[in-house]
């Protein structure tokens, strides 16, 4: 009688855990968005962190700005990422809702023999007249003369840019513009732009294999791909004149000016920031979804994704060296999508 009750009772735990674990997975949902190399890193840890809590997984996919917006346009994705702001005349004809999820720097690395990290010291100038095929030596007369420190050798320069549409080749391009008023001319700014001179590389990851195996190089790339890979990044001197290091602390110099109440579909332009000791490379980087919501349940999923993102993911950002939006900014943006505006 009492092995018979035990045997009942063992069954109905059996099912009672079997309907527990069914039910929490038919609760559980993946959604996918697509964009931003910039990005990717954060929306990945963030999905790592966030999916037991929140019953939502996400299936990034790092595949460039360009192509997440235009993947969340015609549908295929949940969202899209792009470092590159939607323009308002096009988030109201795409029907789309726009907002920055975090903000980080652009660095420039380079592949010099003897040249330890942030001890070369260039300009967005010099930069500028390097990627136009003015300056093609390491030891030319106008980068000596910003680094009376060092000895530069006489070697032929190697640049490197993405070949992809890439918001990192915008946020770089808008940089070198602001620097230089011949490249603003001849060149402009875009997720794409014709390269007078140098190598192309598909993504974050591929401009760093092309740097780390190419003597002589230089390229441009996300901080934490930088120093993911070890790259060698340099000092860049500021619009005050002064040489600033790459790290989290110039980035936030530079996004603790921002004027976020004059922004328009809270889009923020911090290239010209009024941070002396700020990075002069900081933009952020942004999330397209679409209103009113095309698949209730997956929409709702997303958002679900990134509220918590901003009540909880700030730790990630700061280790991931991304700098966070303010707390009233971040309400302001889920209180925003929620009403559809």
């Amino acid at each position: 009688m009492f092995l018979t009750r035990l045997v009942r009772f063992s069954v109905l735990g059996i099912v009672i855990l079997i309907t527990y674990f069914l039910g929490a997975r038919a609760q559980a949902i993946t959604v996918t968005g697509a964009g931003s190399g910039f990005a990717a890193p954060i929306y990945e840890a963030w999905s790592a962190a966030s999916e037991k809590k929140t019953g939502v997984a996400v299936n990034y996919q790092n595949v460039g700005s360009s192509a997440g917006e235009n993947q969340v346009l015609v549908g295929t994705v949940d969202f899209g990422a792009s470092d590159i702001p939607m323009k308002t005349e096009q988030l109201e004809l795409n029907k789309m809702f726009q907002f920055p999820t975090v903000m980080g720097g652009v660095v420039p690395v380079v592949n010099l023999a003897g040249i330890k990290a942030d001890e070369l010291v260039l300009s967005g100038d010099i930069i500028a007249d390097i990627y136009m095929g003015t300056i093609t030596m390491w030891d030319d007369a106008r980068i000596k003369a910003l680094n009376p420190h060092i000895v530069l050798p006489h070697q032929e320069i190697a640049p490197i840019y993405r070949a992809d549409g890439s918001g990192t080749t915008f946020v770089f391009t808008s940089y070198l513009a602001e620097s230089s008023a011949r490249w603003k001319q001849k060149q402009g700014v875009g997720a794409s732009v014709g390269w007078p001179c140098g190598m192309g590389a598909r993504g974050n990851d591929g401009v760093a294999a092309a740097i780390q195996n190419v003597d002589g190089a230089i390229g441009y790339i996300e901080y934490a791909y930088a120093r993911h890979n070890h790259l060698t990044t340099i000092q860049l001197r500021n619009r005050f004149g002064i040489n600033v290091v790459a790290s989290l602390k110039s980035f936030s110099d530079a996004v603790k000016y921002a004027d976020w109440k004059a922004a328009t579909h809270f889009v923020i332009d911090v290239l010209k920031t009024s941070g002396k000791n700020a990075w002069p490379i900081v933009s952020a980087t942004y999330v397209l979804v679409p209103l009113p919501m095309r698949d209730r349940q997956r929409d709702i999923a997303v958002q679900k994704f990134f509220e918590w993102g901003f009540k909880n993911g700030d730790r990630i950002v700061s280790n991931l060296d991304y700098v966070a939006l303010p707390k009233t900014l971040k309400k302001n943006i889920i209180e925003s999508w929620k009403r559809g505006e």
